[in-house]
């Protein structure tokens, strides 16, 4: 099937949509919808889906930080300093008020003894929608076996939570540390908070990180390498962005505080998203964006996105978000579709292919359906705010071309995204 086929058999659904939120006019028939994806619970604990530790237990060191618990790879994890045995205990807020249906650990990579004496074993797992400090109640207590991944326990009740508290009491018997390598609470999100806007300065670790959102679109900089944030967006308070730094390039995502103050995430080079990835890390030091020397505001956007498709031939876009299993932009999206409108217009001389992409979570065949009409509402989108037609294609791809790995949300919300193309 051609590029202009599957434009057209999915134009009229996608330009409804883009009626719909953005008040263009016409008329057309609705087509058949297409089968529905398949309901999946999400990993409620993954810093990828917005999970925030709020009170972290006795750490060894950053590379055994209570971090790794949330990070889905059960080749990072958690450790106590030497000699510290006793109960710990790490509170979580879930990213939204939630109902867990399982809990799963991890604990095979425990360093020393054959036997695993290091591993963590019982533990208490309660929760609260009350607060942070009150209204905990027990969920589970399981006890875990040493050295073995994907312990899975089942919760026979339906409770409603928003922070989840897990007090592991005790190893398999050594004297030196207790290590947990992940922790999995699979359920159902039952609420949709704003997020706070996330623009201002933070102090990371990577010196002043300068960061600007408009609607879901983010950019910025960061004071050191000349570090650029480019082609960025955010869904919830979840950010997914390109680094540039000269040369060298690679993803990003990073999770903020419930309260927007703090940030924490993962970074790679380009096309080592298998890796465990380094440690991004910030707290809000001013509301202010500012500028770096090599940044002056959001007015380099789309001129940074010209330049990464120049450089590489395409640019992954993250800005722009749909509503779920669904081609209907939402409207914070609005920033970054105009973003590539002032580019198209500002190179007209350039033909583009717009690329949709999901992750593996449903079947093939809904994939591959869910991202060319996902494509192609954005080419509708384009079109109607005055970009020729004929300058574009859209083309789905499904989950054939992930740039991560889709068996953790973090791959995966790597992998949802539109891509630009130049002929």
């Amino acid at each position: 099937m051609s590029i202009i086929t599957v434009c057209n058999r999915f134009v009229i659904a996608s330009l409804a949509a883009v009626v719909a939120l953005f008040g263009f006019s016409t008329q057309a028939a609705t087509p058949a919808a297409a089968p529905s994806a398949p309901a999946a619970d999400i990993n409620l604990t993954s810093y990828a889906n917005g999970a925030w530790i709020l009170k972290k237990p006795a750490e060894y060191d950053e590379t055994w930080s209570a971090f790794w618990l949330l990070d889905e790879r059960s080749r990072t994890g958690w450790a106590t300093p030497k000699g510290t045995v006793t109960p710990q205990e790490v509170l979580i807020a879930l990213p939204e008020q939630s109902v867990i249906k399982a809990l799963e650990f991890d604990s095979a990579g425990v360093d020393g003894d054959e036997q695993g004496s290091r591993s963590a074993k019982d533990v208490v797992i309660e929760v609260s929608n009350v607060g942070p400090t009150s209204g905990f109640e027990l969920l589970v207590a399981v006890s875990l076996k040493a050295k073995k991944d994907k312990q899975r326990f089942a919760i026979a009740k339906a409770v409603t939570a928003r922070w989840i508290k897990l007090t592991i009491k005790n190893n398999h018997g050594s004297a030196e540390y207790i290590e947990l390598f992940d922790v999995r609470a699979y359920g159902e999100q039952k609420t949709k908070t704003a997020a706070p806007n996330l623009s201002g300065t933070y102090a990371t670790n990577f010196n002043n990180f300068r960061l600007q959102q408009e609607g879901a679109l983010v950019s910025g900089c960061y004071e050191h390498a000349d570090g650029l944030i480019t082609n960025g967006g955010v869904d919830g308070r979840v950010t997914r962005f390109t680094w540039v730094q000269g040369k060298e390039r690679g993803p990003a995502v990073l999770t903020f505080s419930p309260d927007g103050k703090e940030m924490l995430g993962l970074w790679w080079a380009e096309g080592q998203t298998d890796g465990t990835g380094s440690i991004w890390t910030g707290k809000r030091t001013s509301d202010t964006v500012g500028v770096c020397p090599h940044w002056k505001g959001t007015q380099m956007a789309s001129s940074q996105l010209a330049k990464d498709i120049a450089e590489t031939g395409r640019a992954r876009i993250y800005g722009i978000n749909f509503d779920t299993d669904s081609d209907v932009i939402k409207p914070e999206s609005k920033a970054a579709l105009e973003n590539i409108v002032k580019l198209a217009k500002e190179k007209s001389d350039w033909k583009f292919t717009i690329e949709g992409h999901t992750d593996s979570t449903a079947t093939p065949a809904y994939n591959q359906s869910l991202s060319e009409k996902r494509a192609t509402a954005v080419k509708v989108y384009l079109v109607a705010a005055g970009v020729a037609a004929a300058r574009m294609a859209a083309q789905g791809l499904g989950a054939t071309k992930p740039v991560a790995d889709n068996g953790t949300a973090i791959g995966r919300a790597q992998n949802r995204r539109v891509e630009l193309v130049k002929n």
